[in-house]
Protein backbone atom coordinates (compact mmCIF):
# COMPACT_ATOMS: atom_id res chain seq x y z
CA UNK A 1 0.00 0.00 0.00
CA UNK A 2 1.50 3.40 -0.95
CA UNK A 3 2.23 6.00 1.69
CA UNK A 4 3.23 9.65 1.81
CA UNK A 5 6.75 10.80 2.61
CA UNK A 6 7.52 11.29 6.28
CA UNK A 7 7.73 14.81 7.69
CA UNK A 8 11.18 14.12 9.10
CA UNK A 9 13.77 11.37 9.28
CA UNK A 10 16.03 11.18 12.31
CA UNK A 11 18.95 8.90 13.16
CA UNK A 12 19.39 7.44 16.63
CA UNK A 13 22.70 5.70 15.79
CA UNK A 14 25.41 5.42 13.18
CA UNK A 15 24.30 2.16 11.54
CA UNK A 16 22.30 2.59 8.29
CA UNK A 17 19.33 0.85 9.95
CA UNK A 18 19.28 3.02 13.07
CA UNK A 19 16.74 5.66 12.10
CA UNK A 20 13.06 6.45 12.23
CA UNK A 21 10.42 8.35 10.30
CA UNK A 22 8.38 11.02 12.04
CA UNK A 23 4.92 12.00 10.86
CA UNK A 24 3.36 15.07 12.44
CA UNK A 25 -0.29 16.15 12.36
CA UNK A 26 -1.41 19.69 11.73
CA UNK A 27 -1.64 22.07 14.65
CA UNK A 28 0.63 23.49 17.29
CA UNK A 29 0.71 20.42 19.53
CA UNK A 30 2.02 19.02 21.73
CA UNK A 31 0.95 15.87 19.91
CA UNK A 32 0.38 12.39 21.32
CA UNK A 33 2.75 9.84 19.80
CA UNK A 34 2.43 6.28 18.57
CA UNK A 35 5.69 4.36 18.13
CA UNK A 36 5.36 1.90 15.23
CA UNK A 37 7.51 -1.25 15.14
CA UNK A 38 7.34 -3.33 11.96
CA UNK A 39 7.69 -7.10 11.87
CA UNK A 40 9.06 -9.58 9.36
CA UNK A 41 10.07 -12.64 11.38
CA UNK A 42 12.93 -10.55 12.84
CA UNK A 43 14.66 -10.91 9.44
CA UNK A 44 16.02 -8.12 7.26
CA UNK A 45 14.88 -9.91 4.12
CA UNK A 46 11.18 -9.87 4.99
CA UNK A 47 10.08 -6.35 5.97
CA UNK A 48 11.04 -2.73 6.62
CA UNK A 49 9.48 0.27 8.30
CA UNK A 50 7.68 1.01 5.01
CA UNK A 51 5.20 -1.73 5.88
CA UNK A 52 3.67 0.37 8.68
CA UNK A 53 3.96 3.76 6.96
CA UNK A 54 0.28 3.63 5.84
CA UNK A 55 -0.74 3.34 9.50
CA UNK A 56 1.45 6.36 10.19
CA UNK A 57 -0.38 8.33 7.50
CA UNK A 58 -3.77 7.28 8.86
CA UNK A 59 -2.87 8.24 12.43
CA UNK A 60 -1.53 11.60 11.26
CA UNK A 61 -5.00 12.33 9.85
CA UNK A 62 -6.40 11.51 13.30
CA UNK A 63 -4.18 14.12 14.96
CA UNK A 64 -1.62 11.62 16.28
CA UNK A 65 2.12 11.82 15.58
CA UNK A 66 3.97 8.62 14.74
CA UNK A 67 7.60 7.55 15.12
CA UNK A 68 8.04 4.61 12.75
CA UNK A 69 11.34 2.95 13.62
CA UNK A 70 13.86 0.88 11.73
CA UNK A 71 16.30 -1.39 13.54
CA UNK A 72 18.98 -4.01 12.89
CA UNK A 73 17.56 -7.45 12.15
CA UNK A 74 18.74 -10.98 11.53
CA UNK A 75 20.93 -11.08 8.45
CA UNK A 76 22.50 -7.69 9.18
CA UNK A 77 25.61 -6.85 11.25
CA UNK A 78 24.51 -6.38 14.84
CA UNK A 79 21.05 -7.88 14.32
CA UNK A 80 19.66 -10.39 16.80
CA UNK A 81 20.83 -10.59 20.40
CA UNK A 82 21.39 -8.05 21.82
CA UNK A 83 21.48 -5.51 19.00
CA UNK A 84 17.85 -5.67 17.88
CA UNK A 85 16.58 -5.02 21.40
CA UNK A 86 19.16 -2.32 22.03
CA UNK A 87 18.11 -0.58 18.82
CA UNK A 88 14.41 -0.62 19.67
CA UNK A 89 15.11 0.81 23.12
CA UNK A 90 17.44 3.49 21.74
CA UNK A 91 14.98 4.44 19.00
CA UNK A 92 12.20 4.95 21.52
CA UNK A 93 14.35 6.92 23.95
CA UNK A 94 15.49 9.10 21.02
CA UNK A 95 12.06 10.71 21.22
CA UNK A 96 13.31 12.73 24.19
CA UNK A 97 15.59 14.62 21.84
CA UNK A 98 12.84 15.18 19.28
CA UNK A 99 10.07 16.23 21.64
CA UNK A 100 10.71 19.95 21.96
CA UNK A 101 11.53 20.59 18.30
CA UNK A 102 8.61 18.56 16.98
CA UNK A 103 5.99 19.38 19.63
CA UNK A 104 5.60 15.84 20.97
CA UNK A 105 3.81 15.04 24.21
CA UNK A 106 5.97 12.38 25.84
CA UNK A 107 3.35 11.88 28.55
CA UNK A 108 1.03 10.38 25.93
CA UNK A 109 2.81 7.60 24.06
CA UNK A 110 1.56 4.20 22.88
CA UNK A 111 3.72 1.47 21.34
CA UNK A 112 2.24 -0.54 18.44
CA UNK A 113 3.96 -3.41 16.67
CA UNK A 114 2.97 -6.03 14.11
CA UNK A 115 4.12 -9.66 14.19
CA UNK A 116 7.78 -9.68 15.32
CA UNK A 117 7.32 -5.97 15.94
CA UNK A 118 4.40 -6.75 18.25
CA UNK A 119 6.80 -8.74 20.40
CA UNK A 120 9.24 -5.83 20.40
CA UNK A 121 6.50 -3.32 21.27
CA UNK A 122 5.39 -5.37 24.29
CA UNK A 123 8.97 -5.89 25.37
CA UNK A 124 9.73 -2.17 25.04
CA UNK A 125 6.75 -1.35 27.25
CA UNK A 126 8.24 -3.64 29.92
CA UNK A 127 11.85 -2.45 29.70
CA UNK A 128 11.81 -1.24 33.28
CA UNK A 129 11.22 -4.85 34.30
CA UNK A 130 14.31 -6.14 32.49
CA UNK A 131 17.05 -7.13 34.96
CA UNK A 132 19.62 -4.35 35.19
CA UNK A 133 22.43 -6.84 34.53
CA UNK A 134 21.03 -7.78 31.12
CA UNK A 135 22.68 -6.55 27.92
CA UNK A 136 19.28 -5.27 26.77
CA UNK A 137 18.42 -3.27 29.90
CA UNK A 138 17.85 0.46 29.44
CA UNK A 139 19.05 3.18 31.78
CA UNK A 140 15.95 5.41 31.72
CA UNK A 141 13.38 3.68 29.53
CA UNK A 142 10.59 5.88 28.23
CA UNK A 143 7.31 4.66 29.65
CA UNK A 144 4.22 4.42 27.42
CA UNK A 145 0.59 4.68 28.43
CA UNK A 146 0.03 1.34 26.73
CA UNK A 147 1.21 -1.13 24.12
CA UNK A 148 -0.52 -3.04 21.33
CA UNK A 149 0.68 -6.35 19.94
CA UNK A 150 -0.70 -7.18 16.50
CA UNK A 151 -0.26 -10.96 16.43
CA UNK A 152 3.32 -11.05 17.63
CA UNK A 153 5.07 -13.57 19.91
CA UNK A 154 4.83 -12.70 23.60
CA UNK A 155 6.81 -15.55 25.10
CA UNK A 156 9.98 -16.42 23.25
CA UNK A 157 10.25 -19.83 24.89
CA UNK A 158 6.61 -20.89 24.53
CA UNK A 159 6.16 -19.54 21.01
CA UNK A 160 9.18 -21.21 19.39
CA UNK A 161 7.37 -24.04 17.60
CA UNK A 162 4.61 -21.91 16.06
CA UNK A 163 6.80 -19.03 15.00
CA UNK A 164 9.56 -21.18 13.56
CA UNK A 165 7.01 -23.07 11.49
CA UNK A 166 5.40 -19.99 9.97
CA UNK A 167 8.69 -18.14 9.42
CA UNK A 168 10.27 -21.30 7.96
CA UNK A 169 13.41 -20.65 9.95
CA UNK A 170 14.51 -20.96 13.61
CA UNK A 171 14.26 -17.20 14.00
CA UNK A 172 13.54 -17.11 17.73
CA UNK A 173 16.60 -19.15 18.67
CA UNK A 174 18.61 -17.05 16.23
CA UNK A 175 17.28 -13.88 17.86
CA UNK A 176 18.01 -15.13 21.36
CA UNK A 177 21.47 -16.39 20.52
CA UNK A 178 20.65 -20.01 21.32
CA UNK A 179 18.13 -22.47 22.71
CA UNK A 180 16.32 -21.68 25.99
CA UNK A 181 18.35 -24.16 28.01
CA UNK A 182 21.61 -22.64 26.76
CA UNK A 183 20.85 -18.93 27.27
CA UNK A 184 17.94 -18.85 29.75
CA UNK A 185 18.81 -15.32 30.87
CA UNK A 186 18.24 -14.05 27.33
CA UNK A 187 14.75 -15.53 27.23
CA UNK A 188 13.88 -14.15 30.67
CA UNK A 189 15.01 -10.65 29.72
CA UNK A 190 13.35 -10.56 26.30
CA UNK A 191 10.03 -12.36 26.82
CA UNK A 192 7.08 -10.23 27.93
CA UNK A 193 5.58 -13.42 29.35
CA UNK A 194 8.60 -13.79 31.63
CA UNK A 195 8.48 -10.13 32.69
CA UNK A 196 4.89 -10.16 33.94
CA UNK A 197 3.44 -8.02 35.29
CA UNK A 198 4.43 -5.55 32.60
CA UNK A 199 2.73 -2.83 34.70
CA UNK A 200 1.60 -1.14 31.48
CA UNK A 201 -1.87 -1.66 29.96
CA UNK A 202 -1.60 -3.73 26.82
CA UNK A 203 -3.82 -5.08 24.08
CA UNK A 204 -3.42 -8.10 21.82
CA UNK A 205 -5.25 -7.77 18.49
CA UNK A 206 -5.64 -11.03 16.60
CA UNK A 207 -7.34 -11.87 13.34
CA UNK A 208 -9.95 -14.60 13.34
CA UNK A 209 -7.79 -16.51 10.85
CA UNK A 210 -4.41 -15.85 12.47
CA UNK A 211 -1.86 -18.50 11.48
CA UNK A 212 1.46 -17.41 13.01
CA UNK A 213 0.25 -17.26 16.62
CA UNK A 214 -2.84 -19.40 17.30
CA UNK A 215 -5.58 -17.76 19.30
CA UNK A 216 -5.41 -20.18 22.28
CA UNK A 217 -1.83 -19.04 22.94
CA UNK A 218 -2.98 -15.42 23.06
CA UNK A 219 -5.88 -16.29 25.34
CA UNK A 220 -3.56 -18.07 27.77
CA UNK A 221 -1.14 -15.17 27.80
CA UNK A 222 -3.90 -12.65 28.59
CA UNK A 223 -5.12 -14.87 31.42
CA UNK A 224 -1.61 -14.99 32.86
CA UNK A 225 -1.15 -11.24 32.50
CA UNK A 226 -4.43 -10.52 34.26
CA UNK A 227 -3.62 -12.98 37.02
CA UNK A 228 -0.35 -11.10 37.54
CA UNK A 229 -2.30 -7.85 37.94
CA UNK A 230 -1.95 -6.35 34.46
CA UNK A 231 -4.65 -4.58 32.46
CA UNK A 232 -4.52 -6.88 29.42
CA UNK A 233 -7.18 -7.55 26.79
CA UNK A 234 -7.51 -9.62 23.61
CA UNK A 235 -9.47 -8.31 20.63
CA UNK A 236 -10.45 -10.65 17.79
CA UNK A 237 -11.15 -9.19 14.33
CA UNK A 238 -13.64 -11.24 12.32
CA UNK A 239 -12.50 -12.37 8.89
CA UNK A 240 -8.96 -11.06 9.28
CA UNK A 241 -5.66 -12.90 8.98
CA UNK A 242 -2.10 -12.14 10.02
CA UNK A 243 -1.50 -9.26 7.63
CA UNK A 244 -4.94 -7.64 7.46
CA UNK A 245 -4.72 -6.52 11.09
CA UNK A 246 -1.85 -4.15 10.20
CA UNK A 247 -3.62 -2.25 7.42
CA UNK A 248 -5.76 0.91 7.65
CA UNK A 249 -7.85 -0.38 4.72
CA UNK A 250 -9.37 -3.44 6.40
CA UNK A 251 -12.07 -4.02 9.05
CA UNK A 252 -9.25 -4.32 11.59
CA UNK A 253 -8.45 -0.62 11.39
CA UNK A 254 -11.40 0.69 13.47
CA UNK A 255 -10.49 -1.83 16.18
CA UNK A 256 -6.85 -0.76 16.25
CA UNK A 257 -7.66 2.94 16.11
CA UNK A 258 -10.19 2.65 18.94
CA UNK A 259 -7.65 0.87 21.15
CA UNK A 260 -4.95 3.44 20.42
CA UNK A 261 -7.30 6.27 21.34
CA UNK A 262 -8.48 4.46 24.47
CA UNK A 263 -4.92 4.00 25.69
CA UNK A 264 -3.99 7.60 24.89
CA UNK A 265 -6.93 8.82 26.96
CA UNK A 266 -5.54 7.22 30.13
CA UNK A 267 -4.00 9.52 32.78
CA UNK A 268 -0.79 10.93 31.33
CA UNK A 269 2.51 9.31 32.22
CA UNK A 270 5.55 11.30 33.35
CA UNK A 271 7.59 9.51 30.68
CA UNK A 272 9.48 7.44 33.23
CA UNK A 273 8.78 3.99 34.55
CA UNK A 274 7.99 3.48 38.21
CA UNK A 275 8.40 -0.27 37.84
CA UNK A 276 11.18 -1.91 39.78
CA UNK A 277 13.71 -4.15 38.09
CA UNK A 278 14.03 -7.76 39.05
Amino acid sequence: MPSRAADAVSRYGSDPNQYGELRLPAGSGPHPVVVLVHGGCFKAAYATLRDLAPIGDALKREGIATWNIEYRRLGQPGGGWPGTYQDVGAAIDHLRGLARRDRLDLRRIVFVGHSAGGHLALWAAARARVPSTSAIAGRRPLRPLGAIDLAGPFDMRENIANYHGECRDPVITQMMGGEPDRVPDHYRAASPGALLPLQVPHVLIWGEHESFMPRPLAERYVERARAAGDDAVLRIVSGAGHFEIASPLTPAWPVLLAEIKRLLEAPASDGRSSSSRR
